[in-house]
């Protein structure tokens, strides 16, 4: 049987873990009250026996009869509640009515068990509160659209006898109006109309609670149309705050398009989406909410059926009373919103289909598969054979000697390596994913994945493995075929296809191999090459800073395009893919771009923000990008002055980069932290892990020094001492994304955010 304990830390959540029963305290309380009884009971086994009274045996049975009463007597304990700030809240004390043997700790732990109980009043009723504003706010968004559907719907049924012409059948109009109806249409019938229609929409508007700023003084603009100012007021929420339509332009063909389809549907559309989402998240939160209150309920039964056992007496029934009593138990708005958002959703959003509805409300969790588990074992033990394979049939074949590396390496080397850095970046994640699991990381609220398509660490790591033993069997069938004298020319185009292969599962329409992942990473890697056009989320300067580390992928990417390309339309001949001026531009080009991209969300961020160290961390990814010219100018020109340019540069940007990573990404170096030079908060129990990692990191961020050692080795031990360093940055940053995780979920616990905000098409805003 699994102790409540470790039931309640696997259950609770996390974000919400500082609100939750302290039942380990408690529980610690618990047993100072059974330790302090010990030494009395020691005491009365070593007492005397002689100087025994005659009058003993009748104050022996009268304690135990006092003893029973006190047993069945439940009034031990009196519980009071205060309330502060004009009745909104409740404090409750306990008052001992009875003495007990061990009234110090007894007292201290229901001062302790009444901080508990008041602590999870307060934050249910701020969290109930908080919802309870937020489904108003939802209510009033979904009618706006509502009203705005339904005015859509009117003009089209108003628009719709006009709409025979085209189809070859006549209107029909009555006979009274069918004589002289067309003689009244002119300029000024056509401006009255619009304004009328104007003013329908305005009126349909005002039903619902919403007036119109300046609607008094409405001007026409040259055609006639009513000028009308975009800010409308809800007098319901508060007369400072406005409500903005979901762009100008929606509002523009809301109030001046007279005719045919006046507002765009995909605007309409795009609006009903994000309600949706908030309604989902909104149900939820309040899921959440519901689950925090029965756990703490538990808790509170558990932690005094203790206090009970321990020390003899029945307290738990008279406080148990006042719990039950207490707001997070006893109120009910928090299920009957649910109950109304099921219904709304279920209205508005579902058909009135109740399963399609729970559907996206209650979404269903994709079980670990077995199957996965055994195909990674299956991967991993292909992956394994087929490189031993690999190594002899190199061997054999005197692959690696003077006379064919030369060429092996130029063609075949690049392609191969891109896809091994890419699966050693995949096992990598996996890994995090596998970590951020263990320590209850909630990664998915973090980058905002979807729980029932969000990649897990089987599907990462079965990713990886059937990556590498496809590319390790295109190795093997690459030397088989050479080995078997066929055209090089021919056999050299394998690792083009295999490219080619990839880039087409990748983005495959059909729903297979992790449709849903392949295509969040597409939509990812677009936000990053268009960094200053699209809002930078979590997710998005998470995946620039991953790229900043394959940068030696990208140029091995850009010399396999170069050779395929070469050999493939005879364009140039590959030897300018190692030479010449365009092969330095466009090595510059890729070593600067990840940086540039990163360096390009930090000013996008600035400019939402306002923060000005959105700006200072701009400055590492130009010191960094700086650091890389002057790197790869220094592999074409070994002089002394691009080597003291190359040390100065590299050791400035390899100092702001640990400075940055140890105190803005990971939290570290507090020197006032309980944890010394470390943080307040760690989720591993271990801190030496954490030293180590700091050491590790500081490490690996200088193997940027043997790129200006230029050690004298031959030409395979030269690219497989590059595909090392490469290597070694890829773990780096696998190690990094741990800590910055880590960081990044304290922070969300430190503010208790365990729901996503989801931003809303009717947007509030500060009035003049």
């Amino acid at each position: 049987m699994v102790k409540f304990s470790k039931e309640l830390e696997a259950q609770l959540i996390p974000e919400w873990k500082e609100a939750f029963v302290n039942y380990w305290q408690l529980k610690k309380q618990i047993k100072r009250i059974k330790l302090s009884k010990l030494p009395k009971q020691s005491h009365h086994h070593l007492k005397p026996d002689f100087g025994l009274s005659i009058f003993d045996s009748f104050h022996f049975f009268a304690a135990h009869y006092l003893s029973a009463s006190h047993h069945h007597d439940h009034n031990i304990i009196q519980v009071r509640k205060k309330s502060t700030k004009g009745g909104e809240e409740e404090i409750y004390e306990t008052e001992l009515a009875q003495l007990f043997s061990e009234e110090d700790e007894v007292r201290v732990f229901f001062m302790r068990l009444d901080e508990e109980l008041n602590k999870v009043n307060q934050f249910y009723r701020s969290k109930e509160s908080e919802f309870l504003e937020r489904g108003e706010t939802l209510n009033k968004q979904l009618q706006i659209l509502l009203d705005l559907k339904q005015i859509i719907s009117d003009r089209r049924r108003r628009n719709s006898p006009a709409k025979p012409y085209s189809t070859g059948t006549t209107p029909q109009y009555s006979p009274a109006r069918n004589s002289n109806y067309s003689e009244n249409i002119g300029d000024s019938d056509e401006t009255n109309s619009e304004i009328s229609q104007t003013e329908e929409v305005m009126t349909r508007l005002e039903k619902n609670g919403v007036s119109f700023v300046n609607s008094a003084t409405r001007t026409k603009t040259k055609k006639g149309k009513p000028k009308v100012a975009m800010r409308i007021d809800v007098p319901a929420t508060n007369p400072t705050r406005a409500i903005t339509a979901i762009t100008s332009m929606l509002w523009e063909d809301l109030v001046n398009n007279p005719t045919g389809d006046f507002v765009h549907k995909r605007k309409i559309q795009c609006a009903e989406k994000m309600i949706r989402s908030a309604f989902v998240e909104l149900y939820r939160g309040l899921g959440l909410l519901k689950t925090y209150s029965s756990l703490n309920m538990v808790a509170f039964t558990k932690i005094l059926k203790k206090f009970d056992k321990v020390s003899c007496q029945k307290a738990s029934a008279n406080y148990l009373k006042e719990v039950k009593r207490s707001h997070f138990v006893s109120s009910d708005k928090v299920v009957r919103l649910m109950d109304e958002v099921e219904s709304i959703f279920t209205k508005h959003f579902a058909n009135n289909d109740r399963k399609k509805a729970m559907k996206f409300l209650r979404p269903q969790q994709h079980k670990d598969s077995h199957m996965v588990t055994f195909l990674v074992g299956l991967s991993t033990g292909c992956f394994v054979s087929l490189f031993s394979v690999y190594a002899i049939l190199a061997h054999l074949c005197g692959i690696f000697s003077p006379t064919n590396e030369q060429v092996y390496m130029e063609t075949v080397y690049p392609v191969f390596s891109v896809f091994a850095l890419l699966s050693l970046h995949m096992f990598m994640y996996g890994c995090n994913l596998f970590m951020w699991k263990s320590t209850r990381i909630n990664y998915n609220f973090i980058f905002e994945f979807s729980p029932s398509t969000a990649l897990k660490h089987r599907d990462a790591f079965l990713m990886s493995t059937t990556l590498m033993t496809t590319v390790i069997g295109a190795m093997v069938i690459h030397l088989l075929l050479r080995a078997a004298n066929f055209s090089p020319t021919e056999i050299d185009a394998i690792p083009g296809i295999l490219l080619l292969v990839f880039i087409v599962l990748l983005i495959c329409p059909f729903d297979i191999f992790y449709r849903p992942t392949r295509y969040c990473f597409i939509r990812v890697i677009r936000n990053i090459v268009c960094s200053p056009f699209y809002k930078v989320l979590l997710v998005d300067f998470f995946m620039a800073d991953q790229l900043t580390s394959q940068i030696p992928l990208l140029r091995h990417l850009e010399t396999a395009g170069c050779h395929i390309y070469a050999r493939a339309f005879k364009t140039h001949h590959p030897d300018s893919c190692h030479s010449g001026r365009l092969y330095m531009e466009i090595t510059y080009i890729i070593s600067f771009l990840p940086y540039y991209w990163r360096a390009l969300q930090c000013v996008r961020r600035w400019f939402d923000d306002g923060d000005v160290n959105h700006l200072a961390n701009m400055g590492k990814y130009v010191s960094a990008m700086v650091a890389a010219g002057a790197r790869v100018t220094y592999s074409r020109q070994h002089d002394h002055i691009w080597f003291a340019i190359v040390l100065i540069t590299s050791v400035v940007a390899t100092m702001y980069q640990l400075y940055w990573d140890f105190i803005k990404d990971w939290g570290f170096l507090n020197p006032n932290s309980i944890n010394p030079w470390l943080r307040d908060d760690l989720i591993l129990k271990n801190k030496s892990i954490y030293y180590m990692s700091i050491v590790l990191n500081v490490v690996l961020r200088v193997t940027w020094v043997e790129t200006i050692m230029h050690f004298k080795v031959g030409q395979v031990q030269s690219r497989l001492l590059e595909f090392l360093l490469a290597a070694l940055e890829v773990i780096r940053r696998g190690h990094w994304n741990f800590y910055r995780l880590e960081n990044e979920h304290l922070n969300n616990v430190g503010h208790y955010r365990a729901v996503k905000t989801v931003p809303l098409p009717f947007r509030e805003t500060d009035s003049d």
